[in-house]
């Protein structure tokens, strides 16, 4: 599809907009650009398309905004990787300096932070890290929330703080796991997962779950489907076995029996469903005290 093409996709589009259309249309022209634009810098230009599917990124019908969204992303992408290939490609000819990693150019390039504050208090904020690089605001706050759980007390693997590079990184892959397990990320499994994961990252009783996602034993796919037992540290899963066993220990330990006496009659509610136990409470040659309970209304007494 040449800049003729798009251009005049991007007019139906504007005219689509302008007319209230119904998301059914909205959808299939973004389709046409989905599936027919192979994108580049200079046609974002030259025909403003761009602009014009990001308008949607708003839409009230959530399929359109998400589709508008995903799109404007992947251009995004595509983009960087042309560039990335480029430089590469002069790389190779002795002209250029070795190009970042397709993962690495996807991301926004974050300034350069000396690490000078506590551990517990790191996040975006203090690292000055843009997690605005989705093209979808629900999707942006979750990678905040992941880069917030990973950066916190993220001395570890290494003796030095991790860059915010690094942290941003992982916690994109994070996202985009759960965003492919999950979609849409209007829906409760997605947001629900994450706000789990985060609280599950900045757990205190639970620390090598952090540093185990941060240094790769945990990759992302895995970690957005962990079950709440699995994201669990070794020592809280050995307490809880400890306190299982505790409480099936008491269950098991013999329970004093009582008998039901029809003779007995409560002084409370006046019913004769008594249960009594006896026991020698003094010396031998006095007799047994009996402890009474009603079966209905749980009144006790003893007598001997």
């Amino acid at each position: 599809m040449d800049a003729k093409d798009i251009e005049e996709l991007g007019k139906a589009l504007s005219k689509a907009i302008a007319g209230g259309d119904s998301p059914t249309s909205l959808l299939s022209l973004l389709e046409k650009l989905r599936k027919g634009v192979k994108i580049t810098e200079k046609l974002l230009r030259q025909t403003k398309i761009g602009m014009t599917v990001n308008k949607l990124k708003q839409h009230k019908d959530p399929a359109v905004a998400r589709q508008a969204g995903d799109l404007v992303s992947k251009w995004r992408t595509d983009i960087n990787n042309a560039k990335s290939a480029a430089v590469r490609a002069s790389s190779s000819n002795g002209t250029a300096s070795p190009a970042p990693t397709p993962s690495q150019s996807t991301l926004p390039k974050q300034p350069k932070v000396k690490h000078d504050v506590a551990p517990d208090k790191r996040n975006t904020k203090t690292d000055k890290v843009d997690t605005n690089v989705t093209g979808n605001a629900t999707r942006d706050n979750c990678l905040k929330l992941m880069y917030d759980g990973l950066a916190h007390m993220s001395e570890e693997p290494s003796p030095h703080p991790l860059a915010p590079d690094d942290i941003l990184r992982i916690a994109r892959a994070v996202e985009v796991a759960a965003y492919n397990a999950y979609q849409p990320e209007t829906s409760e499994a997605y947001k629900s997962k994450m706000r789990s994961l985060y609280q599950n990252l900045k757990n205190k009783s639970n620390p090598g779950l952090r540093t185990h996602v941060l240094n790769g034993d945990i990759a992302p796919a895995r970690f957005v489907v962990m079950t709440h037992e699995e994201l669990r540290s070794p020592q809280q899963r050995a307490e809880d076995e400890r306190l299982q066993k505790e409480n099936m220990d008491k269950a098991m330990v013999a329970q004093e029996e009582k008998s039901i006496s029809a003779s007995l009659t409560c002084g409370k509610c006046g019913q004769k469903k008594v249960s009594y136990s006896q026991a020698q409470t003094r010396s031998a040659d006095e007799p047994m005290t009996t402890f009474c309970e009603c079966t209905v209304c749980g009144n006790r007494w003893k007598f001997s």
